[in-house]
């Protein structure tokens, strides 16, 4: 790879953002560094050698966490034949782990100090992320004869970085330093291993219960190939699909995240670099994506999100009985309650979406136990969006913070300050309800009929739920539809007025199922129209809004887990020639992003661009972009459980070829899909 990229390493709950020199100097406009559990654990860790910086002639990604750095002495503009070369290997697992090779070519004998600078600043993630570092604690550090000990104190909030060498070193406070002599083609060699702890007050590693796959290269080597073996295997004519698809089974692995004190159990983290840590709605909604592929993913969500259901009132946490969590975060900031996430709760849609992941692992897996398991905690959620969501109370689920301080103001997906708007550009007042979240509650309240009728021996309970959800359909579809415009107004403000802006959330609401039949066509021709659908996939706002910007960051972007609901709706009413398209879209987009979707990026028309324009500050890898070939892939060969049995209905893109799915998990065991498209090779990444 050219050696003009930041370089990125992660595994669940460590990763490392360095330069293509394998260096790392902190700044306040790059997040480089090594980061654990919210904190910044290195933010400098520069080697040189006698004195010298140096220069990067290539890097390679061997696996999400591994990386290997090739390196010669001098400037790149300056280059002449290296005498020496030096080689940076590192992996990410349990610890960090650095191994330099330095081997000399000339003919001569040379002596070197080799030395690397090594500091800590122990930002929380936020003060990363916001550029604003303010410790108020004591930074400190113990250079004992064979390791660095570097640390910060802050009442019972303890950090410490442990750095040792298998080769003899020279500590002190600031790195360590090698003197050594080399004969002739002779090489060097030194294992370097950065620990990093979050001590509790009596010196334990709070982390010592979690399970890790392992600081050795040879398990991490062994847990990825594990992994890989037991997801389904795709062929296809499109190479790029099948390249692709391992992609995303790849970063899936590498974003599996352990929750602290939690067991050790997986869950899919949400993002690189700002997203590390455990998301309601980004968990769920990854988890529906990958249920084909990835089960184990959903049960163990599901277990989690459960567990930490809210149980009582907690303005700054916005915490309400039966409210499922947005957000766990384990840094400094949250341990003082400086912000709010230690778990915070300000999420409307996380909550009727738990009822339809369960519902939705249960129809995959037959999972029965899990079901009755989680019966109280789907109760409490009904009850959270009858009873706490209802804040107008005309039957709708609004959000308003209650935490003015640190706490969000849009509480939908499209989380941004701007992102809800009426057609004239302005921002409607508080409380706010988006349509997307009434569609999910509509699905929840079916899905848990089935729930309580077939499992939870609750006939009336089920009626009742599907009362509710009628009531619901009927009124939505009278409410947020939009006379002029053929299609549902993004949000509604506390006075019924609608924002009525066009936007990607109709795709959901199809997803949903709270479309009347007879308006689905109309959303359809807006998903697939000019728009809304850039060539490359939905965007997030139409073309012609008043706040459309190709690059807004929900007002005109293109988000792949966004389209690839939408597609799965569209299938859901029986336009699949539709949701081909947008798969299609996708698809070739994930082609120039080497196969790994970014969170977001620019809505420009294809026909302008010619290529899928960055999102200059998207997370990457990102869990529900890394899900969405794995939707668009059950979208396209229309894969549904159906009766304990596992449905395939193709309906392939031009130009996608031949498809095979083999061992696709579930209550029926393991079967193959295969699917046949058009095959035109000229369109391919086109």
């Amino acid at each position: 790879m050219p050696p003009s990229h930041t370089v990125r390493i992660l595994d669940g709950n460590n990763f490392v953002v360095c330069e293509a020199t394998g260096d790392i100097e902190a700044t306040p406009t790059e997040p480089t560094g090594l980061f654990s559990i919210d904190t910044r654990f290195l933010s400098k860790w520069v080697l040189t050698v006698n004195g010298e910086r140096l220069n990067s002639l290539s890097y390679d990604d061997l696996q999400y966490y591994e990386s290997r750095f090739f390196l010669v002495p001098g400037l790149a503009t300056h280059y002449v034949d290296a005498k020496l070369s030096i080689i940076r290997e590192r992996a990410v697992g349990k610890s960090f782990r650095e191994h330099i090779t330095i081997l000399n070519h000339d003919e001569k004998a040379v002596d070197l100090d080799i030395r690397m600078d090594a500091g800590c600043d122990f930002a929380d993630l936020f003060e990363v992320k916001d550029e604003i570092l303010n410790k108020k604690g004591e930074i400190y550090s113990e250079v004992e004869p064979d390791r660095l000990r570097l640390g910060y104190r802050r009442g019972n909030f303890r950090r410490e970085t442990i750095i040792s060498s298998s080769e003899p070193a020279r500590f002190d406070r600031n790195g360590f330093a090698y003197s050594i002599h080399l004969e002739p083609n002779e090489q060097w060699d030194t294992a370097i291993d950065v620990q990093t702890m979050a001590l509790s007050p009596s010196g334990r590693d709070l982390r010592l219960g979690l399970r890790v796959h392992g600081a050795e290269r040879l398990n991490l080597q062994q847990d990825l190939e594990e992994w890989i073996a037991k997801a389904p295997k795709v062929n296809s004519e499109h190479e790029e699909l099948a390249a692709t698809y391992r992609k995303c089974i790849v970063d899936l692995a590498a974003l599996r995240f352990a929750p602290l004190s939690l067991g050790g159990q997986n869950i899919p983290a949400a993002g690189l670099p700002w997203f590390m840590t455990m998301f309601g709605r980004d968990s769920i909604l990854t988890c529906l994506q990958t249920l084909p592929f990835t089960p184990e993913l959903s049960a163990t969500t599901l277990r989690i999100l459960g567990a930490l259901q809210g149980t009582r009132f907690d303005d700054f946490r916005e915490e309400d009985p039966g409210r499922i969590l947005h957000e766990m975060r384990y840094g400094e900031s949250a341990a003082f309650e400086e912000q709010p996430h230690s778990p915070y709760y300000g999420s409307v849609d996380a909550t009727p979406l738990f009822v339809v992941l369960l519902d939705e692992y249960e129809q995959w897996s037959g999972d029965v136990a899990l079901v009755k398991e989680l019966e109280q905690e789907c109760r409490r959620a009904f009850r959270w969006i009858d009873d706490y969501a209802d804040l107008v109370g005309n039957g709708y689920i609004w959000y308003e913070r209650r935490n003015t301080e640190s706490g969000l103001e849009n509480q939908c997906w499209k989380d941004s300050w701007d992102s809800i708007s009426y057609r004239d550009g302005t921002l409607p007042p508080f409380p706010r309800a988006t349509c997307e979240v009434q569609g999910y509650a509509y699905d929840a309240k079916m899905r848990g009929a089935r729930l309580a009728r077939e499992f939870w021996d609750d006939p009336a309970y089920a009626d009742q739920l599907e009362r509710e959800a009628a009531a619901l359909k009927e009124r939505f579809n009278r409410d947020w539809w939009v006379e002029d415009g053929g299609y549902y107004a993004l949000a509604l403000d506390r006075d019924g007025r609608q924002c009525d802006v066009l936007s990607s959330n109709i795709g959901h609401l199809l997803w949903s199922g709270i479309v009347d039949d007879d308006r689905a066509e109309q959303i359809a021709d807006h998903l697939v129209g000019p728009r809304l659908f850039t060539g490359w996939g939905v965007r997030t706002l139409a073309e012609g809004e008043v706040r459309y910007n190709p690059i807004g960051y929900h007002n005109g972007t293109v988000w792949p887990f966004d389209s690839s609901f939408c597609a799965w709706g569209l299938r859901r009413y029986g336009f699949s020639e539709e949701a081909a398209v947008i798969a299609s879209g996708i698809l070739d987009a994930a082609w120039y992003f080497d196969g790994r979707l970014p969170e977001a990026f620019g809505g420009y028309p294809r026909e302008q661009t010619k290529f899928p324009v960055e999102y200059p500050t998207a997370c990457s890898p990102q869990a529900w972009s890394t899900g969405a070939p794995l939707l668009l892939l059950r979208t396209m060969l229309g894969l549904e459980p159906h009766e304990g049995h596992l449905a395939v209905a193709p309906r392939l893109p031009i130009g996608m070829g031949r498809i095979e799915v083999l061992d696709i998990p579930g209550r029926w065991g393991r079967v193959d899909a295969f699917a046949r498209g058009r095959l035109d090779l000229n369109s391919v990444g086109g």
